[in-house]
């Protein structure tokens, strides 16, 4: 038996404590009912004279079960809910909660009340209970209405009396029966329209694993039982309920396939005969829905592969489409998706304007609209800004004069005996990165050598200038390396190909060359994080570019930043812990007497290139 993990302390009384936490976070909007789970727009906390809100529009009431956050709370605001009721955990609310929530919202008809539209999902307890509530504020002389969804398309239309269950669908009818109330239109107007948007949608869900309520004593794996096998579920209900049939898992195409399937199938009611829910031409409002355990990432891709299916196989234009939580099942696995026509038979013509009519409640996002043109303006990418071509000797900064003599020739000097002796060292380096690393680094450094010599052989480096050239460096190692040190090297050598373009100085002199340096290896300790210390290639790194600094004149101390790079990598081997890089993983006993092979590669290119340009100018 597995334990499920929840935030949770009792229970009992979960509820309380999830009101608790609305409240704090909308302190301006919402306001709590005394003595019962009702959640109130905080107009409604003004006195009751002329001022009432319900003298100038219809109130607005939906709720049911917890557990299908933000359902129904999240959409108490303008043009939506006036409140919702909370039942318990998957239970519907009590009688005189409802009746206490219509009284709080409504006036009597005598006192120029417009009255209370219930919106309720088809399941049995809240159909009854809303139901009577209704009828006992009808009977103090309030006037209120009911309006049931049931857009499930999973449940067959003759199974029974119990009728296809309400899901995400209802969202919509809070979401255009709230604009026409924020319209001041009369209550049987509303209800027109509520009803209109009930009976033109429709939805179906799927899920990868079942919801586990809060208290329960083991995780609910009934998608799991199956051993050796991914199973799912298509057509479950918002309360784990079970669904058309469970299948092995399909792939995301696949999964949305079903669902479009099922819910055409199913169709909608126009005339007393059943048509297909959608037909070519029509414009579509999709609202692919979060049942509480399915990532962001996740929801973008089922909404690609639903928009993409209606518009390239069923040739309709879905002009609105909403991604997000928007009836939960708690942790449930899955997703669903609910469809409206705004066009074709449609009873109530102007249903889009209060889809579209803003709303401060907090759990709907405004729609963004794809209203006109032949595709969509998000279809059309932005040009990319090209940058200047490495092999173009074009620049958009005046470049500095190079004050080194023969530097194109230097540089292919240093350039082949450095890779060539990066090369040889693969086996070394290999070797150090085996016992405190992964074991690339000798390989991924000798990629990184071989692609700058075959560069250098083919004259796709530009050696006259030193600016070109570490930024031509940066390229080759960027194509090559891959890795942690291959982005590191690239992030150094591009800081040295900027910084010598700000040369302050007459002219680039190996003076400037070590500062460029040294501003390189201090953007390496910047990007990556590592300092000194930290058991990498800044442990070279750092000591040799201060060894550079200190040469007199504009010849910069080549071999004593050779030294002191030797000296690095030896401290290294005598560092008993690691703050960076795989290396950060290992105990003292394994890290001890081995040094760190980025910092032992520094070391041997610097060693090459002493010898070379000690003698500089």
């Amino acid at each position: 038996m597995v334990k499920p993990k929840k935030f949770l302390n009792d229970p009992t009384n979960a509820v309380n404590e999830f009101i608790a936490g609305l409240l704090l976070q909308y302190p301006n909007h919402l306001r709590k009912l005394a003595n019962q789970h009702v959640l109130l727009h905080s107009s409604f906390a003004a006195a009751r004279d002329d001022a009432h809100p319900n003298t100038a529009s219809v109130s607005l009431l939906s709720g049911g079960g917890s557990g299908h956050e933000p359902s129904h709370a999240g959409y108490i605001g303008q043009n939506m809910l006036s409140g919702a009721i909370l039942g318990g955990i998957f239970a519907s609310p009590a009688v005189s909660s409802i009746l206490a929530g219509i009284r709080a919202v409504t006036l009597p008809t005598s006192e120029g009340g417009k009255g209370c539209l219930l919106i309720v999902k088809n399941y049995t307890g809240d159909r009854l209970n809303f139901g009577m509530a209704c009828e006992m504020a009808n009977a103090e002389g309030f006037a209120v209405q009911m309006v049931v969804v049931a857009d499930d398309c999973a449940m067959e239309r003759q199974k029974g009396i119990t009728g296809a269950r309400g899901v995400a669908g209802t969202v919509l009818v809070h979401k255009a029966a709230g604009g026409a109330a924020g319209q001041g239109m009369e209550l049987n107007a509303v209800v027109d329209v509520a009803e209109t948007v009930a009976n033109g949608v429709g939805s179906l869900g799927v899920a990868l694993e079942a919801v586990t309520i809060p208290g329960a004593d083991e995780v609910n794996d009934r998608l799991s039982k199956n051993k050796g096998e991914c199973m799912m579920e298509i057509g479950l209900g918002i309360h784990g309920e079970a669904g058309m049939r469970q299948c092995s898992l399909l792939t995301c195409d696949e999964i949305a396939k079903e669902m479009l399937k099922a819910i055409q199938e199913y169709g909608r009611e126009v005339d007393s005969k059943i048509v297909p829910l959608y037909k070519a031409g029509d414009e579509l409002l999709v609202l692919v829905n979060n049942l509480g355990g399915t990532s962001c990432f996740e929801m973008s891709l089922l909404a690609r592969s639903l928009v993409s299916q209606l518009e390239k196989d069923a040739r309709c234009k879905a002009t609105r489409v909403l991604v997000g939580s928007f009836m939960t099942s708690f942790d449930m696995q899955g997703a669903s998706v609910s469809i409206m026509p705004l066009t074709g038979d449609v009873k109530y013509k102007d249903v889009l304007s209060l889809i579209d009519a803003d709303t401060d409640a907090p759990a709907w996002a405004n729609v963004d609209a794809w209203k006109s043109g032949a595709s969509r303006p998000s279809d059309t990418e932005i040009d990319e800004v090209p940058g200047v071509a490495s092999t173009s000797n074009e620049t958009s900064v005046a470049l500095p004069p190079v004050l080194i003599a023969n530097f194109a020739d230097v540089a292919r000097v240093v350039l082949r005996s450095c890779c060539e002796i990066l090369i040889i060292s693969e086996p070394l380096l290999t070797k150090y990165d085996t016992i405190v690393g992964d074991g690339d680094c000798g390989i991924t450094m000798k990629r990184g050598a071989n692609e700058i010599l075959q560069r250098l052989q083919s004259e796709k480096l530009r050696l006259g200038h030193p600016s070109q050239l570490f930024a031509d460096l940066a390229d080759a190692v960027s194509a090559s390396m891959g890795g942690t040190s291959g982005i590191l090297l690239e992030l150094m050598f591009r800081k040295i190909s900027t910084s010598l373009l700000s040369s302050a100085g007459e002219g680039i002199t190996s003076k400037e060359m070590a500062i460029a340096f040294r501003a390189g290896v201090e953007a390496v300790s910047f990007y990556g994080g590592a300092q000194e210390g930290s058991r990498t290639m800044l442990d070279a790194l750092f000591p040799a570019s201060a060894a550079m600094l200190e040469g007199e004149g504009p010849a910069a101390n080549i071999e004593e930043a050779a030294k002191a790079a030797e000296k690095g990598v030896d401290a290294t081997a005598a560092m008993d812990h690691a703050e960076a890089g795989r290396s950060n993983y290992l105990s003292k006993e394994v890290l001890m007497g081995t040094p760190d092979p980025g910092a032992a590669a520094v070391a041997v290119v610097l060693a090459t290139m002493a010898p070379i340009l000690s003698q500089l100018p």
